[in-house]
This record gives structure tokens, C-alpha cells and sequence, in this order.
């Protein structure tokens, strides 16, 4: 290639007009129409003309010389109609020269012009044609309307891109900004960016926006739509992950409503048995509205008859009904120190299935003979009709329990009931229960409850002996159901007298995993030669399902097969886990919200182990594991107790800095 020549080449995908100024070994040194000189080696000249221009006539008027054939040749290429050319040659199917084409689109005299204007043309535009050196082929209509689709794809995302960068700067500027109809397809993505990161649909197209914005891509997403009044400072995001709602749907809510109408007139249940004589209780939390279980308890010769009554909300929500489809879905009620999710509409859970104080109900007795030391000498399991005559907090059982003989007799069974699953290796952890409450103006209440109390540890028994009765009668009847068992701790470090906090803390580390399964096994963590759950069908599914198995045996609806408790177990078990999740960082989360307004504040702190750069302690006002550094000052050891200060709390990014005072 000859010196004086024009060429061209592509350069950030636009095709440069040039004039070899030398060519040695294939490599060609250039002046471009920009006034640059350029070096390429001939393989990246995109097209040589047969037109020179005379070096000699200086560099400012080359340049000149090469902007005019440029223009020149841009107006040539704005005259080809690209898709009409493809409609002319595409049935063909064949590699067409670089002339060919030139002399299809301008006619038969065509210049050096006119196969630079084809090439820009066919460069810019690859919709129609594949494109190889100087030859070009048609690609076939579905190849097309596949580009052209991709291609509007990209110019669509390309403006959402644009203007959702553009959005965002204009929100994060002004001082109130909430989202309109037009951007919530941009606030789903920013949503579902945060939310699921890498693993959202939306995660490369949200990285470009929020790059484009300027906004931090860590927690700018999280502040943009809290600003945008999409989520709350406080929004907790794992109901989000989880895709768990508090809403029934309406199909939901109109068949709860046609069930209440229809209890209005109960459906024939036979066989059931009158104890609303007995004087009956429950014991719940101050705020609780669904009430599932109550207490009997009458003398009988030496001993008593301690009635554990459960409610029958399987003789309403029938299996398989789109209720109990509902329930199932969500696995148990989530109780969380801001909020509260039902598993069943409130107008079961609240009404018609709870125990209501003075309403006579349907429920499924388990009526225990004890004798004096709470052996239970004799038990059966009936479904009955109760009525509860008394409606007790936790506080006020408390207070009553040394005045009321009824109380006090619950209560002394309860303690040797438990020594006696002590005395069969019972593996009792006692540690404090933290209650977070959360009113409505975000003001936040952080108590120990001791669970130890007598209302509390009453309680905790009879619905232990309940369940084991359950699965005992079920066991001794053939009736497969959801029995739980556990093997024996790894390391037992409890021993009689109860343990100090650091062992009854650290031991829950030696526990063995809970096991459902349809063939009954011991539980050694309660002592029990059986076990499954039964007394919170109004708040969790495995316990609505162990009432159906003891309902199948009373003839009064079809039990469950093994196989259909199987599929039961392995369903629930992604949703059960994520509502201990929900339950648990929600928890954290609130205390770590209390704590942000203490930063300063001494606190006790358990030592329980040494790592490589921190100690692990626990605070036992709090009940939470966190991090000390090694650096505080003399060497600590597990079980050591120290003082330490709150230095910083950010609940948001769940991080705790303590020191040591």
C-alpha cells in the first residue's frame, strides 16, 4: 500500500478516514482527519480506496482534504435504505462482495465513495448482515427479529439505566421525594438489588444504575426507599427475603367468615364428652387473644385429675380446605417484639377456635389420674366440650398461686412431674427469656421473664405431659404421627442443682438435633420414652397435624398415612427454619436498637471463649453473644465476669463494639 493512499479504519466503533503517510513491514503510520498520526499494522484497515492524495500539499490541508471525503462519504451512506437492501438479497443466502453491494444500493458507476459509504453503513447497522473483510451475507428473517428484539431490549435498558441514574440523583437532592407510578418498575429493582444481591433478577442492571447515580451501593438502596416512604427506618427486610405476608387473601378471609356463619349451627360431631362442669383456666401472656390450651384439675382418691384441654380446630378447618391450604403455607404463627403473623385468620385464631372465657368449645381433652407423687397412674384422650371459667395472666397466676388451692395443687404436680423426667435424665436448661416489646410509637422494653416463675414452669409441664401422653396414646394405638426425639447430649455439663449461666449457656452448644420422624423414638432432653406436639394447633401446622391423627383415631375424620406425614415433615421444613430466623434476628435487632441509645453505658459481661483475636462474650441483661477484643487488658478465661462499655451500636448493620471499663 502505496504512500498517499486513503483508508480507513475503526476506532471506538467509528470508521476514521486516513492517509498512509508510510507502510514498512505491513505496518502503516497515518494521518487521520482528526489531524493524529496513528500506527496500525494493514490487517486493521477496515477499507483502502483507490483515491491518493499528494503528501507534498502539507499537513493542514490533508486533513482538510480527508474531513471532505469523510462528509463526503457520510452522505453517501445516509442514502442507503439497509432493510431494503436485505429484503432484495436475503432469499439468496449467499456471500455478496463489497462492489456487488455498492452497485445494488448507488447503480453500476460507483467510486471508492461508494464502497466506504456500504461499509459504514453495514459497520453501524448489524442487524441485516454479517459482515467479513469486504463480503457481507444476509441474515435470515428469524436471525433478525431475534437481533432486533435483543437490540430494543438493550436500548430499553440502556434508558432505564439513564434515567433511573438520573432519578435517583434528582431524589437523593431534594428533601421529600416519594415514589411515583412511573418509577415503580425502578423501585422493584432497587428493592430486589438490596434485598437479594447477586442472587436478584435484577442485580446487573441495578449495579449499573446505582454506579451511574453515584449511590452507595452498600446501604444507598436502603435509604432511597426509606426516603421514598417504600420501607420504614425500622423496615424489617427478612419478611421481604422471605416472601412472608401478613394478609390473608380474600378467598382466604371469605371462607374463615362462611365458616363462623356456619358455627352458628355446629356440624354433628358424636361421641364427645361434657366437661364443661370442670372448673377450667388458662395462663397466658398479658396480650395473647388466641387461646389454645387450658387446665383442669380435680381431686381423685389420693391423688388428682388433671385435665390438659386443647382446642378442635381440625372439626373446623377441614384437611385440604383452602384454610388449612393457607396454613400449611405458613407453617406457624411468627412472634416477633414489633409485629405478629397468624398462621389461621384472625377470626379463627381470635374467635372462633380460641378458648374463650365463658364460651363453650370444642376440644380434644387429655384427662391424666396422677397419685400423689404425679405418677400418672391412668390416662385417656377424649374429645370433649369445655368451658373456661377463668382467664389468667402469667403475673396474676403468680400472685394467686399460694392462695388459690387449684393453682397450688397445678403447680406442686408440675414440680414432680419434672423431677421425675429429671430423674429419667432430663437435660433442664435454665436461662432467662428475654421479652422485647415494641409499642406503637417505636418505644422500645427490654425484660428478663424467668421461666422458672410458677405460672410460667406450671405451665411449661402440663403441656409437656399433654404431648407426651399424646404420642404415648398414639404410639400404643398404632397411629403413626410427627413424633420428635433426641439422642443424649454430646457432653452433659449440667449436673444436679441446675448449672451456672456459663454452663447452661454453653451446654446448648452439646445438644443433639430434634428428629421428626412418623416411628416413635426417646427424647432424652426431656426425659420421655415419647414425644411429638399437640397443644398449639391454633399456632403451629405439626401441631394441628397431631390432632387430626388423634382425631382419625375417634372416627372422626381420615388420619393421615405415613407417607403423607413424611411429605408433611420435608415441607415444612424450609419455612419452618426461616420463621426461626425471622424470630431471632428480629429479636436482635430490637435489642441492638435499645442498645444504640446506651452507647456509653456499663454493662456485666460472661466471658464464654477465647479465639485468635477476640474473646466471645455473653451479656447477660441481653441474653446476646458479641465480641471483645483480646487487647482489653488482663488475660481472660471462660466463666470469667467483667465490666464492659458500650462503645458503638448500629442495629441496621447488626454490629456491637463493646470495651472493656
Amino acid at each position: 500500500m502505496k504512500p498517499g493512499t486513503i483508508v480507513e479504519y475503526i476506532d471506538s466503533k467509528e470508521m476514521v478516514c486516513a492517509v498512509v503517510l508510510e507502510n514498512k513491514k505491513q505496518k502503516v503510520r497515518m494521518l487521520t482527519e482528526h489531524d493524529r498520526e496513528v500506527s496500525h499494522g494493514e490487517n486493521r484497515l477496515a477499507h483502502s480506496s483507490d483515491q491518493t492524495l499528494d503528501l507534498s500539499m502539507g499537513r493542514d490541508a490533508l486533513v482538510e482534504r480527508l474531513q471532505v471525503v469523510a462528509e463526503t462519504r457520510r452522505k453517501l451512506q445516509n442514502q442507503i435504505d439497509i432493510q431494503e437492501l436485505w429484503e432484495v438479497v436475503h432469499a439468496e443466502a449467499a456471500w455478496i462482495d463489497l462492489k456487488s453491494m455498492a452497485e445494488l444500493c448507488f447503480g453500476a458507476k460507483i467510486s471508492s465513495d461508494h464502497t466506504s459509504a456500504v461499509a459504514r453503513a453495514l459497520f453501524e447497522d448489524r442487524l441485516y448482515f454479517k459482515f467479513d473483510t469486504d463480503r457481507f451475507f444476509p441474515n435470515s428473517p428469524e436471525q433478525v427479529a431475534r437481533m432486533a428484539a435483543q437490540t430494543a431490549q438493550e436500548a430499553k435498558k440502556a434508558h432505564i439505566i439513564a434515567e433511573g441514574s438520573r432519578w435517583i440523583r434528582q431524589v437523593m437532592e431534594s428533601k421529600h421525594a416519594p415514589a411515583s407510578a412511573d418509577q415503580e418498575a425502578l423501585v422493584e429493582i432497587l428493592r430486589s438489588f438490596y434485598l437479594f444481591r447477586k442472587n436478584s433478577p435484577h442485580y446487573k442492571i441495578g449495579k449499573e444504575i446505582i454506579a451511574c447515580s453515584g449511590l452507595d451501593p452498600k446501604e444507598g438502596p436502603f435509604h432511597l426507599l426509606v426516603k421514598l416512604g417504600v420501607w420504614s427506618e425500622d423496615e424489617n427486610l427478612n419478611l421481604h427475603r422471605f416472601g412472608v405476608s401478613h394478609s390473608f387473601s380474600s378467598a382466604v378471609m371469605k371462607a374463615s367468615e362462611r365458616l363462623i356463619r356456619e358455627a352458628i349451627k355446629p356440624r354433628p360431631d358424636a361421641g364427645r364428652r361434657d366437661l364443661t362442669h370442670l372448673s377450667m383456666l388458662t395462663i397466658d401472656g398479658q396480650g395473647t387473644l388466641d387461646f389454645d390450651d387450658a387446665i383442669s384439675i380435680e381431686p381423685k382418691g389420693d391423688g388428682h385429675r388433671l385435665g390438659i384441654h386443647i382446642t378442635d380446630v381440625s372439626h373446623f378447618v377441614e384437611k385440604g380446605s383452602l384454610v388449612d391450604q393457607e396454613a400449611f403455607s405458613r407453617a406457624s404463627s411468627i412472634y416477633m417484639p414489633d409485629d405478629r403473623i397468624p398462621m389461621l385468620p384472625p377470626t379463627l385464631a381470635e374467635d372462633l377456635c380460641s378458648l374463650k372465657e365463658g364460651q363453650d368449645r370444642f376440644a380434644i381433652s387429655i384427662m391424666a389420674d396422677l397419685d400423689v407423687s404425679a405418677n400418672v397412674v391412668a390416662y385417656e384422650i377424649v374429645p370433649s366440650i369445655i368451658r373456661v371459667k377463668q382467664q389468667l395472666t402469667y403475673y396474676n397466676a403468680n400472685l394467686l398461686v399460694q392462695e388459690d388451692p387449684e393453682l397450688g395443687a397445678i403447680y406442686e404436680l408440675a414440680q414432680k412431674f419434672r423431677n421425675i423426667r429429671l430423674k429419667n435424665g432430663a437435660l433442664q436448661l435454665i436461662l432467662p427469656e428475654i421479652s422485647v416489646w415494641v409499642d406503637n410509637d417505636a418505644e422500645i422494653s427490654v425484660t428478663q421473664i424467668n421461666r422458672e416463675s410458677p405460672s410460667r414452669m406450671m405451665v411449661s409441664e402440663c403441656m409437656i405431659m399433654a404431648n407426651w401422653l399424646a404420642a404415648r396414646f398414639l404410639r400404643d394405638h398404632g397411629q403413626p404421627a410427627i413424633y420428635r426425639s433426641q439422642q443424649p447430649p454430646r457432653e452433659r455439663l449440667i449436673q444436679e442443682g441446675g448449672g451456672t449461666l456459663y454452663e447452661n449457656w454453653t451446654q446448648r452448644r452439646f445438644l443433639s438435633r430434634v428428629v421428626l420422624d412418623p416411628d416413635p423414638q426417646t427424647h432424652a432432653g426431656l426425659g420421655l420414652d415419647a414425644y411429638l406436639t399437640l397443644t398449639s394447633p391454633l399456632r403451629k401446622y405439626f401441631d394441628l397435624v397431631t390432632q387430626r391423627q388423634l382425631r382419625g383415631l375417634f372416627g372422626l375424620e381420615r388420619s393421615y398415612s405415613e407417607e403423607e406425614l413424611r411429605f408433611i415433615i420435608q415441607a415444612l421444613e424450609e419455612p419452618m427454619s426461616y420463621i426461626t430466623v425471622l424470630q431471632q434476628e428480629r429479636t436482635r435487632y430490637w435489642i441492638l436498637r435499645y442498645l444504640e441509645h446506651l452507647v456509653g453505658h456499663k454493662e456485666e459481661a460472661l466471658v464464654l471463649d477465647k479465639r485468635r483475636q477476640r474473646y466471645i462474650v455473653l451479656l447477660p441483661s441481653y441474653m446476646i453473644e458479641c465480641s471483645l477484643p483480646l487487647n482489653s487488658g488482663a488475660d481472660l478465661k471462660p466463666q470469667d465476669t467483667i465490666e464492659v462499655k458500650i462503645e458503638r451500636v448500629n442495629a441496621r448493620a447488626d454490629t456491637l463494639t463493646l470495651a472493656r471499663s
